[in-house]
């Protein structure tokens, strides 16, 4: 694995977030019928915290995001991307190995949505998630503090 690192995301973040999102979402949201590349960045641009987002780095350089954004009953995971090259490396896991275990200190439940037959489903079941419901689009998903 990589030697990787996470620092506070800025606003000057957004636009590097946006077209990493593009790039990674591309192939499912194709194979569903729904890539617009001007709406998948916009919604990016339009749902970006960075009170609640990290950068990932590898090398100092950029390498991906992950916001974990808190909420009534739970805290949601949303915008976890990593840069193509690097998926499959460790990398995602150890990012996300790493946020899960501040939300079980805290004993905090963990919600999430992935793409109907993204590969990103196993990662998330390998780290405790189950899906709670789903529709043609999205499958929605949980985990409970360890």
């Amino acid at each position: 694995m990589a030697d990787w690192d996470m620092r506070p995301a800025q606003a000057s973040d957004v636009e590097a977030v946006a077209e990493l999102r593009a790039v990674v979402l591309r192939a499912d949201l194709e194979r569903l019928g729904r890539y617009d590349g001007q709406r998948v960045r916009q919604r990016l641009r339009d749902g970006f915290d960075p009170a609640h987002t990290w950068v990932i780095e590898v090398g100092g350089a950029f390498a991906g995001c992950v916001a974990l954004r808190p909420a009534e009953d739970a805290h949601w995971l949303e915008h976890f991307y990593l840069v193509p090259h690097l998926q499959g490396s460790g990398i995602g896991s150890g990012v996300l190995r790493r946020l899960l275990e501040r939300c079980d200190r805290r004993g905090v439940l963990v919600r999430l949505n992935v793409l109907q037959g993204s590969a990103a489903r196993r990662l998330y079941e390998r780290h405790g998630f189950s899906a709670e419901s789903e529709d043609r689009v999205d499958v929605f998903m949980v985990r409970k503090p360890d």
